[in-house]
């Protein structure tokens, strides 16, 4: 069982009962799934860029990433219908408790200047989004050999949709927030 599960049934799914009232387990906020979403922007044309992308892409996430297509052409940025724009994963059960554990204590203490993430960035169904502007903060990617910095979006949906109590999951988890003072 990977570390960051064991902690939330071990410490926090007892703490959060007693601490936010909740009677039932089956109540608890749980993390249902992580979606991780990047484009490939202006290194859709080169084409071993792209491939050195989506090896890098998949071994960060733990699995083959799929692309993402564009439903209609635009003119102003040159993409036609059926052009690869970006690729998504998305992780469920102990794939998505490793990329959590990975990114809470390894990628994101790599960010430089960092000083936090904003806790502010849920949606009107209680999931948190935060961007990551250089894929490199992964320990999979070597800065030496990537063709280029992409950036990336990663969604992490919850059971549900109380804001409260899935900031107070993360907290517990180890995200770190910012702290204001």
């Amino acid at each position: 069982m990977n570390r960051l599960k064991e902690k939330y049934i071990k410490e926090i799914a007892p703490k959060m009962m007693k601490e936010l009232k909740i009677s039932n387990v089956m109540a608890l906020p749980k993390v249902l799934k992580v979606s991780i979403n990047s484009g490939v922007g202006p290194f859709r044309e080169n084409r071993e860029a792209l491939e050195s992308f989506l090896e890098e892409f998949s071994s960060l996430a733990g699995q083959k990433a799929y692309p993402r297509k564009a439903r209609q052409s635009v003119a102003g940025f040159k993409i036609r219908q059926g052009d690869i724009v970006g690729y998504s994963v998305t992780l469920r059960g102990e794939r998505m408790w490793a990329f959590l554990d990975k990114l809470i204590n390894i990628a994101i203490p790599r960010v430089r200047d960092f000083r936090g993430l904003e806790d502010t960035s849920f949606d009107g169904n209680g999931n948190y989004s935060l961007g990551i502007r250089e894929h490199v903060i992964f320990p999979e990617v070597n800065p030496n050999t990537t063709k280029g910095l992409r950036s990336m979006q990663i969604t992490v949906v919850f059971s549900t949709s109380d804001v409260e109590h899935n900031k107070y999951l993360l907290a517990g988890l180890g995200m770190p927030f910012r702290k204001d003072d």
